[in-house]
Parts: structure tokens; sequence; C-alpha cells
């Protein structure tokens, strides 16, 4: 399984058997995708105050576009390797959607329901 983070207003638009289309798409070709290990750091670099956030837990075997692992836009400093989705996203690829908001403490972490997978 990959993640997907948007904005949950932007995952409810896209209707039964709809597909999601980001501005990434159009703009680097590609949707941003993490890991179980790494959805926090997008998170904690790009969506600081931002309480309106879902996570999609998205399985790549029902994307039907190509899921490349590649260095991160920008790269990582770790060298960090992300998925990026090719193509829109299906609605039915998206097995999951999770609240994904800051902690008491100010940072993300995965919710209770994928943290232990």
């Amino acid at each position: 399984m990959i993640l997907h983070i948007c904005g949950a207003a932007d995952w409810a638009g896209v209707g039964d058997g709809g597909e999601y289309r980001p501005p990434s798409l159009g703009e680097v070709g590609f949707i941003h995708c993490s890991d179980f290990g790494t959805a926090h750091l997008p998170a904690n670099a790009l969506y600081r105050g931002r309480t309106d956030l879902v996570l999609l837990e998205i399985d790549p075997a029902k994307v039907g576009v190509p899921v490349r692992w590649e260095d991160g836009e920008p790269p990582h400093p770790a060298g960090i390797w992300f998925p990026h989705v090719y193509g829109p996203l299906p609605r039915a690829a998206v097995v999951g959607v999770h609240e994904f908001g800051e902690t008491a403490d100010g940072g993300f972490r995965l919710p209770d329901a994928l943290a232990h997978r």
C-alpha cells in the first residue's frame, strides 16, 4: 500500500467511478505519494496548520498507471525515495480514507488504524 495526502474536500469531490487529479499531475506529471514510514515527512514540511487533511490508502495494483519509486520533488536530503503515480488516481484504487491531522505536539504521524501495519 502507498499513501497520498490531500484535502478532505478535494477527495469528497471525486464521485463513484471517478478519478482524482491533483494539481501536481498537471504540474510535474505525477501524484506525490509516500509509504507508511515516510508520510509524516511531506506532511510536516508542507501541511503544518492544515486541519482539513485526509490520508488516502492506495492499492498500487489497482491504479492502472505506472507507479515509480523516485527521488522526492525536491529530493530528500537523506536520499529517501517516494512512490509517484503517473496518471489520475481511480477512486477504486483507494482502499481506505483516514483523517490526518497534527498531533497535540504539532507534528503529523500515521493514524492509529495504519500505524500498526
